[in-house]
């Protein structure tokens, strides 16, 4: 009997050392989430429209080097990613300029926030039936993409190329009916931006987004005019990472954009990608915001 008095508190001192072992397991877990930002943070989830492009690998590994874990969500169009950011299934998204940000916020009454920019991206026009401007011939019909933002956009790229003359001379939010018929070359037809490339065999020239062209068959080579990206009127179409309003100031989602304005890797990945034709870009965060604030209070007083 004795003995299995003695043997009984050696039993509970080791249950109590057990449980004092996992409990400062447990504590110490905690801490490293706390540290790192929380569980919630460990995998940060990107959506972008390009996921298949090679520098996408070399960010998600660069990040990784940083301790930080990229899960990339790709969409098939544009329309997704926005409400995808919204609802919380993404923690940032990746393939939007600023334009296109401020459309849907005023539209679906967000507040999605830029937090760093990426680069801007020359719109161009393209043609498998002719080489150049002016080889097109007057009353032809040309396409471009029919979302607010890219409509716009090239339109004015049309009217710079001496193809359309825009009534008051076109802005970001110009449409088809503010094209001066007569006193322009061709007729314009408004796509789907994923059907602009299609559309060359049966229109004189297309205005076709970045992401499209080499799906195409073509090269940024061949395009036959685009916009300027240096001109000061083009910051609206810098391309940047978006969150939600809360997480603007997220250290982990910051240091993801600083490691893909600085990743040397990823930088020459997204040029090479781009056809040579973007221009990389820190553009201040504070810049973005008053531009995006500026654009959405244009584009309520056009609605």
């Amino acid at each position: 009997m004795s003995d299995q008095l003695v043997e009984a508190p050696r039993s509970r001192t080791g249950l109590y050392v057990v449980v004092g072992v996992v409990v400062l397991a447990v504590v110490a877990a905690v801490a490293f989430f706390a540290l790192r930002g929380g569980d919630d943070e460990d995998t940060v989830v990107i959506g972008v429209v390009d996921a298949s492009e090679p520098y996408w690998d070399t960010y998600v590994d660069a990040a990784a080097d940083e301790g930080i874990t990229v899960e990339l969500k790709n969409f098939a169009d544009y329309t997704q990613p926005n409400p995808a950011l919204s609802e919380g299934d993404l923690d940032l998204n990746q393939f939007q300029h600023i334009v296109y940000l401020a459309g849907y916020n005023v539209d679906a009454d967000e507040d999605l926030v830029p937090i760093g920019a990426t680069a801007i991206y020359p719109l161009a026009l393209y043609s498998t039936q002719f080489d150049s401007v002016e080889d097109i011939p007057d009353g032809s019909t040309v396409a471009v993409p029919n979302d607010d933002s890219n409509l716009a956009r090239g339109l004015l790229v049309l009217q710079s190329a001496g193809l359309i003359t825009l009534e008051g001379g076109g802005s970001i939010y110009s449409t088809l009916d503010e094209i001066d018929e007569e006193a322009s070359r061709v007729k314009v037809t408004a796509l789907d931006a994923n059907l602009t490339p299609t559309s060359l065999p049966d229109v004189a020239a297309a205005i076709i987004n970045n992401d499209f062209v080499e799906d195409a068959g073509l090269t940024f080579e061949d395009a036959i005019a685009q916009d300027d990206p240096e001109d000061p009127n083009a910051l609206p179409y810098v391309n940047i990472f978006a969150a939600r309003a809360e997480d603007q100031d997220n250290e982990t989602y910051r240091k993801l954009v600083e490691i893909y304005q600085t990743n040397e890797k990823v930088q020459a990945g997204v040029q090479e990608a781009s056809g040579n034709t973007a221009v990389l870009l820190k553009t201040p965060v504070a810049d973005l915001e008053e531009s995006l604030a500026q654009v959405e209070e244009d584009t309520r007083a056009q609605q």
